[in-house]
């Protein structure tokens, strides 16, 4: 890394423990050794709590779920992880990561390392698309599967939405990163931390995320673990209406929620009350 990218991480790093000393109730951050290099997780609740692994959407790390853990954790001992090859404090220093395979393994082994034979899953966007990978990849470790507005789940990205993002991810910067927030959630984030946070995260390191694609349509329909797909009413990341109707067809016994005046990237730390009470209730 030359200084500038140094100093971004830095300045990055800074940030995230800025939210994490927010974190709203006790906190232990495990390093999960894996084939792929070390990955932080975030637990907390009562230790002999059911297991819950909450995965984040692309590009927020496992601070994402600050507003969610302390209702969550309440009859659940809560895993945020930090994403292979994203940005965060998981460190990619091991088997290079070359598709969907790769990420199922992954996260097979930080299960292992955490000692979940299974646990409930739950993932927001990119974090979601893993999630129900897995669950197709491991039905019998996957409980209970929640997936929040999740992408390239049940269709891919809109047009608008990629060309929007196009500027942010060719060249991010916090200004840029700020207006396409802004035009897709039409607010600016409340917490001021967080507010930084996301600036943040346009200057820091990342290996190798990986693109991922929808799984098959008959793969999808043979998943047998009871799921939740919580959509936002108003998200600009795909027509929730269709997404709602194709998970419906796919998964004709779960449980499909649009939440209203809610927007892809607010969820989960703009809409806590209310997505809290529907994650407790299905999970539990």
């Amino acid at each position: 890394m030359g200084r500038s990218d140094t100093d971004g991480q830095a300045t990055f790093l800074a940030a995230y423990d800025a939210v994490l000393r927010r974190w709203p109730v006790d906190v232990t951050g495990i390093d999960v050794p894996s084939p792929y290099g070390s990955t932080r997780v975030h637990s907390c609740g009562p230790e002999n709590g059911t297991p819950l692994v909450l995965l984040p959407g692309g590009g927020t790390t496992s601070l994402a779920w600050f507003a969610n853990v302390e209702d969550l954790c309440r009859d659940h001992r809560v895993y945020a992880v930090d994403l292979m090859g994203d940005i965060g404090r998981s460190v990619h220093d091991g088997v290079p990561l070359r598709g969907v395979g790769d990420l199922t393994a992954w996260l097979d082994a930080v299960l292992d390392g955490l000692g979940l034979a299974q646990t409930r899953l739950c993932g927001h966007s990119y974090g979601a698309a893993i999630a129900l990978n897995y669950a197709l990849h491991a039905p019998r470790r996957v409980s209970r599967l929640a997936l929040l507005d999740p992408t390239h789940c049940f269709a891919g990205l809109s047009g608008r939405y990629l060309l929007r993002a196009l500027p942010t991810l060719l060249k991010p910067t916090a200004a840029r990163q700020r207006a396409f927030l802004s035009w897709e959630t039409g607010r600016t984030p409340e917490d001021p931390a967080w507010r930084d946070f996301l600036d943040s995260t346009t200057t820091a390191t990342r290996s190798k995320v990986v693109a991922m694609r929808r799984p098959r349509p008959r793969d999808v329909r043979a998943c047998t673990v009871p799921t939740l797909v919580l959509l936002a009413e108003d998200s600009r990341a795909h027509n929730a209406r269709r997404v709602a109707a194709t998970a419906r067809r796919l998964l004709p016994e779960a449980d499909v929620t649009l939440l209203p005046n809610a927007s892809h990237h607010s969820l989960p730390t703009e809409r806590p009350a209310e997505l809290n009470r529907l994650l407790t209730r299905f999970l539990s």
